[in-house]
């Protein structure tokens, strides 16, 4: 059964967790602006002395992801608790991958993630030994037909995705991710290895897990609910996220149904 605690807030059931995983996009920020009840919630959590990790399915290190926290005005004491999928990507890439040429699929943004190997960036998509995949082009960010055009003959290549999330919502506009740019590559045979939530890697890369109660806590049922329920960890999930329309649409029951998840608490904003 889902319990609502919106009314108690997180504060009534804080205590019965020792590590708390917090999404960033939907949780803590729209992409625009910093959720304030959210942030007081972190300050509460060091007040108890508890641990949280803030992981997000940024297809970026976790420095680049810090500084753009910092730049909308969060402290860095907080932002020095950011691990990222990108991050996740990259040890293991740096471990296998560090000599092998590759094609690249996002925007320049994203650059940072591969500077270290930016020798092995092929343009020909022909003469790359796998793809990597952070995003959309940016001028190709609706156009989903492009990318079966790119991947149509080169199925036997590997993808590896830095960001499984499907969409994200920026502000009140909603963008793809590289996530949907995957399941594209998939559809038509492609094998992709994925780095980030709902994954089981990312939880035990950013932190020890071992022996803790934890809570997962997003606004994904694709990706924080469902990687808690992987993990056997317990479940918040924060509906005025990625979800908001639907569950505008339809009861919280059937919506966890559809996605075939379980959740164990809900509220609407992250609030103490």
């Amino acid at each position: 059964m889902t319990i609502n605690i919106d009314n108690k807030g997180l504060k009534t059931i804080a205590k019965d967790y020792d590590l708390f995983f917090i999404d960033i996009w939907g949780v803590l920020h729209n992409g625009i602006s910093i959720f304030k009840n959210s942030i007081k919630v972190l300050s509460e959590l060091e007040n108890l002395k508890k641990e949280y990790v803030l992981l997000t399915n940024a297809p970026r290190p976790n420095f680049v992801v810090r500084r753009f926290l910092e730049n909308m005005g969060l402290d860095k004491r907080i932002s020095n608790k950011v691990y990222t999928s990108g991050e996740a990507a990259l040890e293991y890439l740096e471990l296998e991958y560090k000599e092998k040429k590759f094609f690249h699929i996002g925007p320049p943004k994203d650059f940072d993630l591969f500077k270290l190997f930016e020798k092995n960036k092929m343009q020909n998509v022909e003469k790359a030994e796998y793809f990597l995949c952070t995003g959309l082009f940016e001028n190709y960010e609706k156009d989903l037909d492009y990318y079966l055009k790119i991947f149509k003959s080169e199925t036997k290549k590997k993808m590896i995705c830095t960001n499984p999330d499907l969409v994200v919502d920026r502000g009140e506009e909603r963008e793809y991710c590289a996530g949907t740019v995957a399941q594209i590559f998939e559809k038509i045979g492609g094998q992709v290895e994925y780095f980030g939530k709902p994954y089981p890697k990312v939880y035990n890369q950013s932190t020890k897990t071992k022996n803790k109660k934890i809570l997962c806590i997003g606004d994904n049922l694709n990706t924080d609910i469902r990687g808690a329920n992987l993990q056997n960890f317990k479940s918040l999930f924060i509906s005025s996220g990625i979800h908001r329309d639907e569950m505008k649409k339809d009861n919280s029951s059937n919506l966890f149904k559809k996605y075939n998840v379980t959740v164990d608490y809900i509220q609407n904003y992250l609030q103490w």
